[in-house]
């Protein structure tokens, strides 16, 4: 933490935010995390706290690699949005005119799907079902499965209306989109390599589990209370997805580090270049981080927000990307940063974000996942205590 005031953060807030931590863990909340925190690009914190295993007594290593759960699809975003600054795709283009397939094969039931387009499938407002298991877990991980699952779904909203957050389906449709506009001839893992975790010297981050990477892995454990939107067994059955060979699960099946999600976040706070090399425009940047949802609440997560007697906060998305935005609501990317403030979660445990006013880069992983309404109300914690230390 040498370079906490050149970063321009108080070092008493640092030590507020480091022993916040470790007070989580010690009550039991979590077991361990590993933490990077910049302004202006210069580290503040890079830090690995407690265990990210303790029933094997494994401690927090900064090179952990994480299931990071849906903050895949942040992976997947860019790709998109990569695709539409090359001209391949725009926010118009119709799911139909590049996976015909999503048409279904019984024409009567087909309504609507002529109009979910791109800039549907990345505000979550395509109309789709919800469900996160299109078919059954232990098939998950085959991508063309899936695929083949989601085009026989009807579409039960009208596209551009309804906000409600989609755990896998829209995800699979823009993977795809992507794929099929690159040619078709790469898999989702290496075109993901190609377009993003290469260029960008994320050398330790895949779609699903490799060799190289399952040494330092780690386990995705959960202690769920019953009765909640997400079972224990349910994440098992996600982790040993992610885990078997030649998975390809985009909207939830990356495997980071807080080093490599670090690159990647900085790249957008940048503008979309970093060391050189430009993944993304500026205004494409500008466009995704900018809200595209209005007022509108998110159908998902209203259900936590009523159940735990909280004001229902809106949606607030960008494209892609999950903003800050204004006003008192529970948000786990903090209460006291800028609206414009964006980033991606993977349910329970992942987060990271970017103020674009206060140039501040935010990576947290943890270990086990939590009950989700605990998870954001520890990130919001969290997140509140970066911006106070700020100076």
């Amino acid at each position: 933490m040498n370079n906490t005031s050149k970063a321009g953060f108080d070092p008493k807030g640092i030590e507020r935010l480091i022993e916040g931590i470790k007070t989580d863990i010690s009550k039991g909340i979590y077991e361990g995390a590993v933490i990077k925190v910049a302004r202006h690009g210069v580290v503040a914190v890079d830090e690995a706290i407690g265990y990210t295993d303790s029933t094997s007594g494994r401690a927090a290593h900064r090179d952990d690699v994480f299931k990071v759960l849906s903050l895949t699809k942040a992976f997947i975003n860019v790709l998109v949005l990569q695709a539409i600054d090359r001209g391949q795709l725009a926010l118009t283009t119709r799911v139909v005119d590049v996976i015909p397939e999503f048409w279904g094969s019984d024409l009567f039931r087909s309504t609507r799907k002529n109009q979910v387009n791109v800039g549907h499938l990345l505000t979550h407002r395509a109309g789709l079902p919800a469900t996160p298991q299109p078919i059954p877990y232990e098939e998950l991980h085959d991508f063309s499965k899936t695929l083949a699952a989601v085009c026989e779904l009807d579409v039960v909203g009208e596209p551009g209306k309804t906000l409600n957050y989609s755990p896998t389906i829209n995800h699979v449709l823009l993977a795809e989109m992507v794929r099929r506009v690159h040619g078709g001839n790469l898999s989702l893992r290496e075109l993901l390599k190609q377009e993003l975790f290469e260029p960008l010297g994320m050398t330790s981050s895949s779609l699903g589990e490799t060799k190289e990477l399952s040494g330092r892995v780690v386990p995705l454990r959960t202690d769920f209370p019953p009765g909640g939107w997400l079972t224990n067994e349910d994440f098992q059955r996600v982790s040993d997805a992610i885990s078997r060979e030649n998975s390809e699960m985009p909207w939830v099946g990356g495997l980071s580090t807080a080093g490599d999600i670090f690159r990647f976040a900085e790249m957008l706070r940048r503008g979309g270049e970093l060391d050189g090399v430009r993944i993304l425009s500026p205004a494409i940047i500008e466009k995704a981080t900018t809200l595209q949802t209005g007022d509108a609440p998110n159908d998902l997560y209203r259900l936590l927000a009523e159940h735990r007697g909280w004001e229902v906060p809106p949606g607030n998305f960008g494209l892609g990307f999950a903003l800050a935005g204004s006003g008192l609501t529970v948000s786990q990317l903090g209460t006291l940063n800028s609206p414009r403030t964006f980033g991606n979660f993977g349910a329970g445990s992942t987060l990271f974000w970017v103020d674009p006013e206060r140039d501040v880069t935010f990576v947290c992983l943890t270990a086990p996942a939590i009950e989700e309404g605990d998870n954001i109300l520890r990130f919001q914690r969290i997140s509140d205590l970066v911006a106070s230390a700020l100076t």
